[in-house]
């Protein structure tokens, strides 16, 4: 997320502030009622395990649900090809 942000700051920095504006804001919304985001169903992820929720069109936040605590696992760009990350 830090790397899209500082890249984008070079070609926009207002393009920049909503994109780190927006994933605050929906990082924020996890406070309330995480469980309304849907499960990731790819097939290279376990089953049941990652919920997530978009934001700013591209952009994925990936998280699980433990003891009625949210752990944000990663920030994935969904342009990319992500299941390298899993490797």
């Amino acid at each position: 997320m830090i790397r899209h942000a500082a890249f984008l700051a070079q070609v926009s920095p207002e393009a920049a502030e909503r994109l780190t504006d927006a994933f605050w804001k929906s990082a924020h919304s996890l406070d309330q009622m995480p469980q309304r985001c849907p499960w990731l169903t790819k097939a290279y992820f376990p089953r049941n395990l990652y919920r997530f929720l978009m934001f700013e069109k591209h952009y994925m936040i990936l998280f699980q649900i433990r003891d009625q605590t949210v752990y944000v696992d990663g920030v994935l760009d969904c342009r990319r090809d992500y299941r390298d990350l899993l490797l």
